[in-house]
């Protein structure tokens, strides 16, 4: 083995200290957590990925590591890496490893919409602006604190979470929505739940649907999306975080289903109409922004998205559409000044919604399917579409989401 990485110590094992510092320091910059490679120089060696790893990093158990491994953040020569595959005398590992944040989940008094609570599993109709577990430097204020105070002071099944996860303050969660992004979430209460519903989602056999309102009117009015999905070629701040459509080496495979629900178009005083569209989504694979990313490349970002080009919905005026920017024709004259109230944005975060969550129990094995009501301002962004406007309803051939039911009617 070479020492050719600043993590290292002499012999080869990892200097916690010097990892710690480096990953405090792309925090505090917004960088990507740092990469630790290993090269090995012993011409022997044979031996398991998770085992030669053990070896090296002395603060990770092997079944942290395996866990580490196996959710995709080893390479071995520049390829995916399981926790069983084989290195030998000079492969190059390379390895992302996340800060451990503290183990202490502190219970915190928050609104929770419980749609369904068992000794085995608990499913929550998720609110926007909050992030399901504790990462980097937001270790409060999550779902999974949320979670503590509940199981604590408000559940009747009683039990907690699972522990699978625990180690990086992730206990119970078997998959995440966005910040932004409201609707149904499930959690696992013990470790054989968890297990058994995190194969279900490694299988493609949870049906997910998801609601958004989008601007404009996606032609045709169903489709396919098939466009791989990759991080933005610019580090820089503000870029970091985004994911765009890309053909090269970085571009996964990444395939979403739209079917348009209903169709609106706005009538302003003064200004062209704005049309919108309610999408119900089905997704085939799970990137990160994947809803987002497509919807914007084809030109319709989801409304309130600033980070994809969706302006917020603006009551009077349409999508961001400012009639004292525009006149009506050639040497118009600007409408008069708007006041407040006419000018207010109806929906703070992007119009996304996990509307439909169905899975089979994982110890009961019951077919189960939630519906989330949308969110207070997705709600009130729709009423004043259909009041202010003129509705269509188009056929819901393939759909699962029932529209009564996700919108409270």
């Amino acid at each position: 083995m070479t020492q050719d990485d600043q993590f290292l110590l002499p012999g080869g094992k990892l200097d916690p200290d010097a990892l710690r510092h480096a990953v405090e320091q792309a925090a505090d910059d917004e960088r990507p957590l740092p990469r630790v490679r290993f090269e090995i120089a012993r011409p022997n060696l044979k031996s398991r990925l998770d085992r030669y790893l053990t070896s090296r990093i002395t603060f990770m158990s092997r079944n942290q590591l395996q866990r580490l491994v196996d959710s995709g953040a080893a390479t071995v020569n520049g390829r995916s890496a399981k926790s069983s595959t084989r290195v030998k005398f000079g492969d190059v590992i390379e390895l992302t490893i996340p800060p451990p944040p503290s183990k202490e989940i502190l219970p915190e008094r928050m609104p929770l919409s419980v749609l369904h609570e068992d000794e085995h599993i608990l499913v929550l109709n998720k609110n926007a602006d909050i992030i399901v577990h504790p990462a980097r430097a937001e270790l409060s204020g999550t779902l999974i604190n949320a979670l503590a105070w509940h199981f604590q002071n408000a559940s009747d099944a009683g039990g907690g979470l699972s522990t699978l996860g625990e180690d990086f303050a992730r206990p119970g969660v078997v998959h995440r929505l966005d910040r932004h992004t409201s609707g149904c979430i499930v959690f696992a209460k013990t470790d054989e739940a968890h297990w058994k519903l995190a194969r279900q989602f490694e299988l493609r056999r949870v049906e997910k649907r998801y609601l958004a309102l989008v601007q404009g009117w996606p032609e045709p009015a169903a489709g396919v999306i098939d466009l791989p999905i990759g991080p933005h070629p610019s580090r820089e701040k503000g870029y970091r975080e985004k994911h765009v459509i890309r053909h090269d080496g970085l571009g996964k495979p990444s395939v979403t289903i739209y079917r348009t629900r209903e169709r609106y178009r706005l009538r302003v005083l003064g200004a062209p109409g704005q049309h919108f569209a309610l999408v119900e989504l089905e997704l085939k694979t799970g990137r990160t922004h994947q809803i987002r990313v497509h919807l914007a490349h084809l030109g319709h970002p989801i409304v309130a998205d600033d980070m994809y080009g969706g302006r917020p919905l603006v009551a009077g005026s349409g999508s961001g559409h400012d009639p004292r920017r525009e006149g009506s024709g050639s040497g118009a004259e600007p409408a008069p000044k708007r006041s407040a109230p006419e000018t207010h944005a109806i929906i703070a975060h992007q119009a996304l919604h996990a509307a439909l969550l169905a899975f089979d129990h994982p110890i009961t094995h019951k077919h189960m399917t939630f519906t989330a009501p949308v969110r207070a301002d997705f709600a009130a962004a729709l009423s004043h579409l259909r009041e202010c406007g003129q509705t269509d309803r188009l056929p819901g051939d393939g759909t699962l989401v029932d529209l009564s039911a996700a919108l409270g009617q």
